[in-house]
Formats: structure tokens, C-alpha cells, sequence
């Protein structure tokens, strides 16, 4: 069986996807999606994509068809999966899920009703460093006892991350935290009981914050303290700090060390955890697979919703706090 695909968005992220692609037996890219012609139509005769449009509605009504990946502005994400489930097609929205709850939670209401499969792109629970985490976890070898996270960019200016204008702005806690807020709680296996979150000033022409500090605590009593910054000059990425009952690893995007109190760190080989060290490769793997096997994704919308859930919380104590951003 080979699954169909369309996918919206031909921008960094969703040429990372077609990369992916490229390397997954029995998926074909049909459709691609794009505000601008000429790109679009560059970036798909270089992926081989035989069909492009403006409109998603056009390549949702083609019969071949099967899924759609969404990797478009966070403002539409939520309407675009809706619109792909009504139109009978598995999903995977690129996170975040939404800006708003009340969307997430009509997404979640559609998938229920319609029982296709629909995902959201939490990549850090497919990166090898975190599965290793993870599996571990799992099989009652660690327990997360704090969480200690650096999210950081140097952008000051709407570019996404081919240095190219964005027509639409990024957001620290709504896409930035949202990875976190949910690994934290994947990780730990347990709710998110308390969340806090502080925030800095508003950029003048960005309209967002450029500095935010979140703290969380789960149910099993572990802590997570979260640091993030469009402000940062320095090494950029997001950085974890596992500090468990049994050891402290710090994962940098796929490389995993131990870290120890005397002496250097100890490299850990995650080579060996699955079938590619490509996280979004491993994300779209567990899609088609999910979508061949008739179940639930790991990062279906459902698991993932309890995370913007925090979210929402964290907006309204910001809110609270220091106001809407200006107009």
C-alpha cells in the first residue's frame, strides 16, 4: 500500500519533511501546497512532486489523496486539520496544534468522530537522545526527579530558518515551550499539576515577547524549569538537562551525554534506539505507520492536547500579569 500525501507548507520546515519522505518505503509526496507559486513549484520540481496549488481545498478533493501534513503559519493550523479531517484524510499538523484551546479541542472533537489518524509534530519524543530517555523510564531504570531546559534564537526580525522573511510571527510559548510542556510530561508519565510562567517586554514591531521563564511540576512531584529567548547570541537550539535518581544526561539535539560531578562527560551511543537518527524522519515513520495499522499515533492529538492545555493557562496568567500585546 502506498499512502498519498499532500503537504502544505514548502517552507524549512516542510522541505525537512520531504527530505523525510525521501527515505520511506511506500509514501509519495502528490500535492504540494504553497502561498507562492513559483516556490512551490520550484521546491516540488526538485522533490518530484507532480501537482501544486495555492489552495488546500484543491488538493483536498483529489481522490489519490490519503494523508496531508501541514506545515503552514500556527494561525491556521488548527482550521487546515479540521478541514483535512472533514475532507477524509489522516492529518499531521506540525506543532503547535493551535494558538487558541477551544480549536485544539474542536480538532480533537473531529478525530473522534471521524476515527482517522490525527498527529501533531511533537518531534522531541521521537529524537533518539529523548527515546533513550524515555525507554529507560519506561522500563523503571530511571525516574525524572528535574527537567532543566534552554530554549534560545537570535531573532530579532520575522525570518524563519533559512534566513528568509516570515509571513507570519513565531511565538515562545505557544510553539517554543509547547515541545517542553509536553516532553516534560511524557517523560516524567505523569500530568502537569502546577505551571508558572514570567515573561519580558513586548518587541515594538514583532508584537511578542522575547524572553520567557517557565516553571512546571508534575504529579509525581518531579520539577521542570524552562528558560527561552529570541534574544540569545550565543549557541542557539534547545538544550536538556535530565537530572534523575540514577544519573544526569544532557541531550543537544541527537547527541546524549552523561554528565558527571568528577571528570568529563561520557558520550552515550543513541545510534542503535531506532532506524534513523532524523527525528522528524521517525515522526513521519510513526504517522504512515499508524495509518497502515488502523491505531493511535504516539503524539496524537489527544495525548497532546493535556499540553496545550498548560498552555492556556500560562497565557491567561501572562495576560493577567502584564497585559495584551500592543496592536
Amino acid at each position: 500500500m502506498t499512502i498519498h500525501v499532500a503537504l502544505a507548507g514548502p517552507g524549512a520546515f516542510g522541505q525537512k519533511h520531504l527530505d523525510a519522505i525521501r527515505n520511506i518505503p511506500d509514501v509519495k509526496v502528490v500535492s504540494l501546497i504553497g502561498r507562492e507559486p513559483a516556490k512551490t513549484a520550484e521546491v516540488a520540481a526538485h522533490y518530484g512532486v507532480p501537482h501544486t496549488t495555492t489552495e488546500l481545498a484543491e488538493a483536498l478533493a483529489m481522490k489519490e489523496v490519503d494523508a496531508v501534513i501541514l506545515c503552514t503559519p500556527t494561525q491556521l493550523h488548527a482550521a487546515q486539520a479540521k478541514a483535512c479531517l472533514q475532507a477524509g484524510k489522516h492529518v499531521q499538523v506540525e506543532i503547535p496544534l493551535c494558538d487558541v484551546l477551544r480549536e485544539g479541542e474542536e480538532v480533537l472533537a473531529l478525530q473522534r468522530q471521524t476515527g482517522l489518524v490525527a498527529m501533531v509534530g511533537h518531534t522531541r519524543r521521537f529524537n533518539p537522545s529523548h527515546q533513550w530517555i524515555h525507554r529507560r523510564v519506561v522500563a523503571g531504570d530511571y525516574t525524572v526527579q528535574q527537567m532543566d531546559v534552554q530554549t534560545y534564537f537570535f531573532r530579532r526580525t520575522n525570518m524563519n530558518a533559512l534566513g528568509q522573511p516570515r509571513s507570519w510571527t513565531d511565538h515562545l510559548l505557544w510553539h517554543h515551550a509547547a515541545h517542553t510542556v509536553d516532553l516534560f510530561a511524557y517523560q516524567t508519565r505523569s500530568p502537569i499539576v502546577q505551571a508558572h510562567a514570567i515573561q519580558g517586554p513586548y518587541h515594538p514591531e514583532l508584537k511578542i515577547a522575547m524572553d520567557m521563564s517557565i516553571q512546571l511540576k508534575a504529579a509525581s512531584g518531579a520539577i521542570c524549569t524552562l528558560s527561552l529567548s529570541f534574544n540569545n547570541d550565543g549557541p542557539l537550539g534547545t538544550f536538556f538537562r535530565y537530572i534523575g535518581d540514577t544519573g544526569t544526561y544532557i541531550a543537544r539535539y541527537d547527541d546524549l551525554v552523561q554528565s558527571h560531578s568528577k571528570g568529563p562527560e561520557t558520550p552515550v551511543d543513541v545510534s542503535g534506539v531506532d532506524v534513523s537518527m532524523n527525528g522528524i524522519e521517525l515522526q513521519d515513520r510513526e504517522f504512515f505507520a499508524a495509518i497502515r495499522e488502523g491505531r493511535e499515533p504516539n503524539a496524537s492529538v489527544a495525548q497532546v492536547l493535556p499540553c496545550y492545555q498548560v498552555l492556556h493557562q500560562l497565557e491567561q496568567q501572562l495576560l493577567a500579569d502584564n497585559g495584551p500585546a500592543p496592536r
